[in-house]
Parts: C-alpha cells; sequence; structure tokens
C-alpha cells in the first residue's frame, strides 16, 4: 500500500480507500466486519462512509467494528462520512444549512460511537442554502474539534473554486478533497473539475472506479445481464444502467482494459483501478465490494502501476473526443496563445 497526503492537509491516507456503501445493504454485518478486517491486514488506512449508506446502518455497523477491536487497529485509520441528504421527513433535515449539518453530524458521531472524524463532506450542492452559511458551519466543527477536516463530495468546477476562493476571502478553514464519480467511463471531470481541484490543491477521491463493475469485465456485449449481479438483479440501476450505459465507447474501453490486463496477467479490475489511482490529483481511489473475494481483488492493485504505453492506449480507448471548442483542440490551441 501506498500513501498521499489528503489534499493541501498533512494528513497522510493510503492510496486506496475502503468504501462502505454495501455495508448493511448488500454486505451483512460479518462480511463488513471481514472487509475492515481485510482492508487494515493489507496496510488500508482510509475509510469512507456517509449517514444515507444503508439509513445510518453503515455507520453502526463500522462503529462497532471500531467498539471490538484494538486501539492497534483502528488508531491507524482516517475515518471519513458525509452529509446533505435527508434521513427523516423533517422539511428541515436535508441540505447543506447550519441546522441541518449539525443535526447529521451529531447523529454520524453517535451512530460511530465516536467524538470526532477525520473527514467530513458536504455529499452534494445545496442551491439553497448560503454557501457562506455551510462554510462557516464547516468552519465551526473544526474549530468545536468534531471535525479535523472537510471536503466535498459531487461539486462541479464552479460551485469548488467559489467555495474555496468565499472561504479564503471569509478566513475559514479551507476544503481539502473532492470526491466525484471518475473511471475509463467517466472523464468528463477532466474538462473543468479536475483542474478546478488541482488549482485549490485539493486532493480527488474517486467514488465507481470501476463504473459501477462495467470495468471488472463481468458484462458481455450482446448478454443483457441476469443472476447476482448488480445490474442483473436491477438493470435499470441509475447511471450503471444496462441501456444508459452499454454504448459502443463502453465496450471499446471494456476491450482496451481486458487486452491489457491479459497483456499483464492481471485482473481487469486492477487495471482500471490502477489507471485512475495513478490520474493527476488523485489522494485515494474508493474501493465498493460487496464480498471478501472482489475486495481480494481490488486490493491487488495496490501495488500496480501502468507503463505510457499502457495509459496511453487506455487514454485513446476512452477518449470522450470533446468538440473543438472549448476543451477541443481549438480550445487548447486558444488558451496556449499568448496575449
Amino acid at each position: 500500500m501506498e500513501y498521499r497526503t489528503l489534499g493541501r492537509s498533512g494528513c497522510a491516507v493510503s492510496h486506496l480507500c475502503l468504501g462502505t456503501m454495501t455495508f448493511g445493504d448488500e454486505s451483512d454485518e460479518e462480511v463488513s466486519h471481514a472487509q475492515l478486517d481485510r482492508f487494515a491486514e493489507a496496510g488500508g488506512t482510509f475509510i469512507d462512509t456517509a449517514d444515507v449508506y444503508s439509513a445510518g446502518e453503515s455507520e453502526r455497523i463500522i462503529g462497532r467494528w471500531y467498539a471490538s477491536r484494538s486501539t492497534d487497529v483502528t488508531a491507524p485509520m482516517v475515518l471519513a462520512t458525509k452529509g446533505r441528504f435527508p434521513m427523516a421527513s423533517d422539511r428541515n433535515g436535508h441540505g447543506l444549512s447550519a441546522r441541518h449539518l449539525t443535526q447529521a453530524l451529531d447523529a454520524s458521531l453517535d451512530r460511530l460511537g465516536l467524538d470526532s472524524v477525520d473527514l467530513y463532506q458536504a455529499h452534494s450542492w445545496d442551491p439553497l442554502t448560503p454557501l457562506e452559511e455551510t462554510l462557516r458551519t464547516l468552519d465551526g466543527f473544526v474549530r468545536q474539534g468534531k471535525i479535523r477536516y472537510y471536503g466535498f463530495s459531487n461539486f462541479t468546477g464552479w460551485q469548488l473554486t467559489k467555495a474555496v476562493h468565499l472561504a479564503k476571502s471569509l478566513g475559514l478553514a479551507l476544503p481539502v478533497t473532492l470526491q466525484p464519480q471518475y473511471s475509463l467511463l467517466v472523464r468528463e471531470i477532466e474538462w473543468e473539475i479536475v483542474p478546478a481541484a488541482l488549482d485549490a490543491g485539493l486532493g480527488l477521491l474517486p467514488w465507481s472506479p470501476l463504473g459501477g463493475g462495467w470495468l471488472s469485465g463481468k458484462y458481455r456485449r450482446d448478454q443483457r445481464p441476469t443472476g447476482a449481479t448488480r445490474l442483473g438483479e436491477d438493470p435499470n440501476r441509475g447511471m450503471e444502467a444496462w441501456e444508459r450505459r452499454g454504448t459502443d465507447r463502453t465496450w471499446q474501453i471494456i476491450d482496451a482494459v481486458q487486452s491489457v490486463a491479459e497483456a499483464r496477467g492481471v485482473s481487469m479490475a486492477e487495471v482500471a483501478l490502477a489507471w485512475v489511482t495513478d490520474r493527476p490529483g488523485v489522494t485515494s481511489t474508493i474501493l465498493g465490494a460487496r464480498t471478501l473475494d472482489q475486495l481480494d481483488t481490488n486490493l491487488r492493485a495496490s501495488g500496480l502501476h501502468l507503463d505510457p504505453a499502457e495509459t496511453a492506449a487506455l487514454d485513446e480507448a476512452s477518449d470522450l473526443h470533446a468538440p473543438d471548442y472549448p476543451y477541443g483542440a481549438l480550445g487548447v490551441d486558444q488558451r496556449s496563445r499568448s496575449i
């Protein structure tokens, strides 16, 4: 396992992060605790959860794991959770207001059985709450010792840049991370979001690095998924849906990942994870596994780095072919000219 600083902070975390969205839903408590144990044994030190994962059960499972393991196991862990979405029907029970974030964080700490968390993330942008209110609330959490750092998830480039510069102007604690969806299948963030994060010194924490399982090689062209897979159980599952994601570009990328994996003698998942983990600005890639076997496969990516030729082949296969302007060749040419 390798270690990188958590964005602009001095806090070091493993370059692979254990995501726990499956805990309490697709993975029962026994399997979840086994995953946490295996991750710790492999040298992993970064755990990511959220209050809405399994309606709070993910946090409770993690809290019981912390309580049942020695400090030798738990002390190295850097724990992140999130707040934003509703956990109840209260009209003020969602968003990034001072009222809701304070209630959400206190409830998360109660479920975790902890006095503080290392990283607290705004789970998504809130168009209703004034950004200053949100930033002052997060700064207050830092000053109170309830959190050590804060970050954002699913923010666009302009939202991120606005938040960073407003926090600076107000003399508040600055964010350290951004958690976006990022994979060979989802590279649009490279147009604006990644540059904004790099400019602000934020570390990227990619979620869904395997594209909801598509990049693991579990699906086949012209074979609608069945059985005990996410799409086999629910073909219309969100942005991973079979009809939405099963495009020619997707199969082209899958073919390229398979080619690199076969030449290397490793799994497709390892190749896809290695590609995203070594992208500019990435601090730690979030692994999501339903089973211990899936986690073991993903953890094998910890020592894999692709060579320039392999990276170039994957880059080419996953190229978004941006229009000439502003993100394509003409736009790059315009931006490179001296004024």
